[in-house]
């Protein structure tokens, strides 16, 4: 006798950004879970080990230190790109707001430059989040590629790509577009 194999659709269930937060309320995810919401779906994020953890650091010690009042440094927060996506790059350059975005997470129009650090990660971060960091209208973003020592800048966003790619490596400087002032040298991202 032969068997028929038969195809079945599984259902899946999009969660917004409510049932998200939802979910934390809830205690359903606790605020140590490593996750992000992304189109829909809740996904696990890589564990942080001590080369991302000393590299977003230092980011962020060279950002404070140019940024001042002019915009706000946020360490691996969320940004609200849609009603199914709310991912937490490691770093944001956002609009400078005296309530420090108590009231809702910040969204694409607040955002000045978005960091991913990129050691387990770049694949991920340069062909799921980069298109929709795209897509959202994020006007800069950069991927730190931790094995090749290098930061790849993209800006200007056109549907789900960005027309301009730049790669900057030890021995130069990159500068923030939105805020040409602050320049950060690759050399003291990497150490």
């Amino acid at each position: 006798m032969e068997q028929v194999q038969t195809s079945v659709q599984v259902a899946r269930r999009a969660f917004s950004t409510a049932d998200y937060h939802r979910m934390a309320e809830a205690g359903i995810l606790g605020e140590d879970d490593r996750v992000e919401l992304i189109d829909g779906e809740v996904r696990l994020m890589s564990p942080i080990g001590t080369t991302h953890a000393a590299i977003v650091n230092r980011y962020a010690v060279l950002l404070f230190a140019q940024v001042g009042k002019t915009a706000i440094v946020s360490v691996q927060n969320p940004i609200q790109l849609s009603a199914t996506s709310e991912p937490q790059p490691d770093l944001a350059l956002l609009r400078y707001r005296d309530d420090f975005y108590a009231k809702a997470a910040p969204t694409p129009a607040d955002v000045l430059l978005l960091i991913e650090v990129s050691d387990t990660t770049l694949a991920y971060d340069r062909q799921e989040k980069l298109p929709r960091y795209a897509l959202a209208g994020v006007p800069e973003v950069w991927i730190t590629n931790v094995d090749g020592q290098a930061v790849e800048r993209y800006s200007d966003p056109q549907g789900n790509q960005y027309a301009t790619k730049q790669t900057f490596k030890r021995g130069q400087s990159i500068g923030v577009l939105a805020l040409p002032q602050i320049m950060v040298a690759v050399d003291n991202i990497f150490g």
